[in-house]
């Protein structure tokens, strides 16, 4: 499965990434197809450069976007954003449990 995800570059503690299609498998700075752009953290504002066109073509043929690099296209009006799911637990308390019935039958004396 191919994946659109940031690439680090950059010096220690100064990170910069690119925006690479990468195989799934592959390590985070291992091999890639394509450069699509590049993104850097640490200016102000974030700068986010990217080949819009071969991004939309890579989403055609499959490739998909990684949590990060999906809310940084969706900042850039590329692709819808991300939805997330609450999996926050529940605040109210759980019905108890219905109570034994009173014809269950007695535990037999162990013998000796």
């Amino acid at each position: 499965m191919l994946k659109i995800r940031l690439r680090r570059t950059g010096a220690k503690k100064q990170p910069s990434y690119r925006v690479v299609v990468a195989e799934s498998t592959s390590p985070r700075d291992g091999t890639f197809l394509e450069i699509l752009g590049h993104y850097n953290p640490l200016t102000e504002p974030t700068t986010l450069v990217i080949k819009e066109d071969r991004v939309k073509d890579w989403l055609e043929r499959g490739a998909q976007p990684t949590d990060r690099v999906a809310r940084l296209l969706s900042s850039r009006g590329i692709m819808p954003a991300p939805t997330y799911v609450d999996t926050a637990k529940p605040t109210a308390p759980a019905a108890p449990a219905a109570p034994a019935s009173p014809a269950a039958p007695a535990a037999a004396p162990a013998s000796a």
